[in-house]
């Protein structure tokens, strides 16, 4: 292993013992694999919403989880309705003849995050896995996010409608509450924020509240699938009780919406494996979301601002039976747009500022690496200072670069492993706009700024 060095102010320090290169289809995890042990909760991040190289990584390392540790639970950043029909083909519970339509509720932006060749594989490969999986555990996956206000409700009516009418038909007139405000749940946010009078939150945790009352009489039914279709639904009823609250704690600033969101997602991975082993069924779970969500906020400067996220959450409830592995780039493309709702591109990625740990990975000479940093003290050391980390979502600003896609982190604690990718390129959407293939000119705003 070749030898590999960091500079800042004058000082050096030597990473050749705690890196090992990963290059190719066949790159080696047995290092991560090794260091995961018997964790029950496997996080990996992204630094953003559109690298291939994070995608393809993430497949490859879930692949031999389930395969050799046995990991049976995979929760996406990712709404809870649109990823279950991706769970029913997965498992052979759907009318979906491929694995492509069953991407096919993925359909506000940003889509390309799951509606891309790198996810589209490994929905196959589940599918095929599962197929070959004669007893239960099957791999299941699922969304944690709360956005599908609308969709999530849709649902629950559309569940008590196959199993108790009349429980439908007061859902129903529950939830007819947001009717005024057509499916944009922002304008019900501003309003119900402005004019408490007409928030829909009683209606909403009402409707959780009754469907956990009728649990008994709803679950005599078809044993192990109504067990799970009862669960779905009222998953579903919760994500409509959060993101209720969600929307109209977005106008009271930034920490609300954050740690509503995270811990929801958090609550929810947990609820997921709770549902597992109450039907006696072991559960070991892998997470896929961005960096800024899996990492340890107390390590980063958003926690300093009084902000948490699932890594925190699940550090703190689960303590070494959770493992948090961050990725990061130098340079390259990414597919992202240049605001919300705008159309994917595929960006040019500028190349990583100064004082970043990306800046610091790019000159340790070995091009794409894992890193586990405990495994050298001195390594670690260093690596728990504060330093500059890059986090791209689905927007890119390059022109900002410094104001909107860096924060300060000490990474070290931030994840218990780092993969590096120096030169990364866009993940390939499968619906490209006239734009996607063409890109970008070459950046000409200076680096650095």
């Amino acid at each position: 292993m070749r030898a590999s060095i960091l500079r800042r102010e004058e000082r050096k320090v030597d990473l050749s013992s705690a890196i090992y290169p990963v290059e190719g289809a066949r790159a080696d995890y047995d290092p991560l694999l090794d260091l995961i042990g018997d964790s029950r909760f496997v996080l990996l991040g992204e630094a953003t919403h559109g690298t291939h190289e994070f995608y393809k990584a993430r497949a490859q390392i879930t692949k031999r989880l389930i395969q050799e540790k046995g990991f049976n639970v995979i929760a996406l950043e990712a709404d809870w309705p649109d990823v279950l029909r991706v769970h029913r083909y997965v498992r052979g519970q759907s009318s979906d003849p491929s694995a492509l339509m069953s991407l096919d509720n993925f359909e506000r932006f940003p889509r390309w995050m799951w509606r891309n060749a790198d996810f589209l594989d490994l929905v196959g490969w589940l599918r095929s896995w599962n197929d070959h999986q004669k007893d239960e555990p099957k791999v299941g996956i699922y969304g944690l996010d709360l956005y599908s206000l609308h969709r999530s409700i849709d649902s629950v009516i559309q569940y008590l409608g196959k199993v108790d009418p009349k429980l439908a038909a007061e859902a129903k007139r529950r939830y007819g509450c947001f009717e005024e405000f057509g499916d944009d749940p922002q304008s019900y946010g501003l309003t119900a924020s402005v004019h408490s009078s007409l928030s829909c939150e009683d209606e909403v945790v009402a409707q959780l509240i009754d469907l956990q009352k009728h649990a008994a009489d709803l679950l005599k039914r078809d044993g192990q699938m109504a067990e799970d279709e009862f669960f779905f639904a009222e998953q579903n009823a919760r994500v409509a009780a959060n993101a209720e609250q969600y929307y109209r704690a977005m106008y009271r600033g930034r920490p609300n919406t954050w740690n509503l969101r995270d811990s929801h997602m958090a609550d929810t991975l947990d609820a997921l494996v709770q549902h597992f082993e109450d039907r006696h069924r072991p559960a070991k779970a892998i997470v896929w979301a961005h960096n800024s969500h899996l990492g340890d906020a107390r390590s980063t400067e958003m926690g300093q601002r009084g902000e948490h996220n699932i890594g925190q959450l699940i550090r703190e409830r689960h303590d070494r039976d959770a493992t948090l592995v961050g990725f990061t780039t130098f340079t390259g493309t990414v597919t992202a747009a240049s605001d919300w709702d705008e159309p994917a591109r595929g960006r040019n990625v500028r190349p990583a500022m100064q004082g970043s740990v990306e800046h610091l990975f790019h000159e340790a000479g070995t091009p794409n690496f894992l890193m586990i940093p405990r495994e050298d003290q001195d390594v670690y050391d260093y690596l728990s200072q504060p330093l500059l980390e890059r986090a791209i979502g689905v927007i890119y600003r390059p022109d900002t670069e410094r104001y909107s896609h860096y924060f300060s982190a000490e990474i070290a604690k931030q994840f218990d492993a780092i993969i590096h990718f120096d030169e990364s390129r866009a993940v390939e959407p499968l619906d490209r706009n006239p734009g996607w293939e063409q890109g970008e000119l070459p950046d000409t705003f200076p680096s650095g700024f």
